[in-house]
């Protein structure tokens, strides 16, 4: 088993913005049966790790709790449970509860959702073994950083989510100079290549030498 940080971010290397929103990524155009996306990733995983931000979010933001698996949540704040939940709260260092968490996973592997900080806390305690990044082909200027700490990886493995590359043939009946249409598109009864683009993730494991 193995305990994975398995997020988004932007271009420049940020997860949310300033105010916490996610509208960014949801803009995306995500294939769900493509490579390294979400579906096949739930299915090994068998616990959820995340903070009070994260936990927080999730319950303003989903109708009802969406996550079979034991979930441990870092914090000193008090929450609700939702009805047929699995959320366990705990303090301190994660590497004072891999043990139990590792335990709950029942085999499967272990996923820290949310924040880079509380990663940055795993990675700092040695009890994080990979990174799975999907990056999106947007830039957001500001916001919540994805790992607020420095930290040698290696690449273990890159895929593209979704990128098609179609011949479109044009109906376009139009007449003018041909700078015209190097401007408005192609002459009438004319093709062209339209790349649909998604977004395009990296699999990255911590150097055995940061931990």
């Amino acid at each position: 088993m193995a305990t994975h940080f398995y997020t988004a971010a932007s271009l420049d290397g940020f997860i949310a913005t300033a105010e916490h929103s996610l509208d960014w990524l949801f803009a995306q155009d995500f294939d769900v049966a493509g490579p390294m996306a979400y579906p096949a990733f739930i299915d090994r995983i068998g616990a959820l790790v995340m903070g009070a931000s994260t936990y927080a979010w999730l319950l303003s933001h989903q109708a009802k709790w969406e996550h079979s698996q034991p979930a441990w949540v870092f914090t000193h704040r008090e929450f609700s449970v939702p009805t047929g939940a699995d959320v366990r709260f705990i303090q301190g260092r994660p590497s004072e509860h891999v043990d139990l968490i590792n335990a709950s996973a029942e085999g499967k592997d272990v996923w820290v959702m949310g924040g880079g900080d509380l990663a940055a806390q795993f990675a700092r305690d040695g009890v994080l073994d990979e990174l799975w990044i999907q990056f999106a082909p947007v830039t957001l200027g500001a916001g919540q950083p994805l790992f607020p700490r420095a930290l040698q990886l290696d690449l273990i493995d890159v895929a593209r989510n979704r990128v098609r590359h179609r011949r479109v043939h044009t109906q376009d009946r139009r007449v003018g100079h041909p700078l015209d249409h190097a401007h408005r598109g192609p002459p009438a009864g004319s093709s062209r290549t339209r790349v649909d683009r998604g977004t395009g993730s990296g699999l990255f494991r911590i150097d055995p030498s940061q931990r």
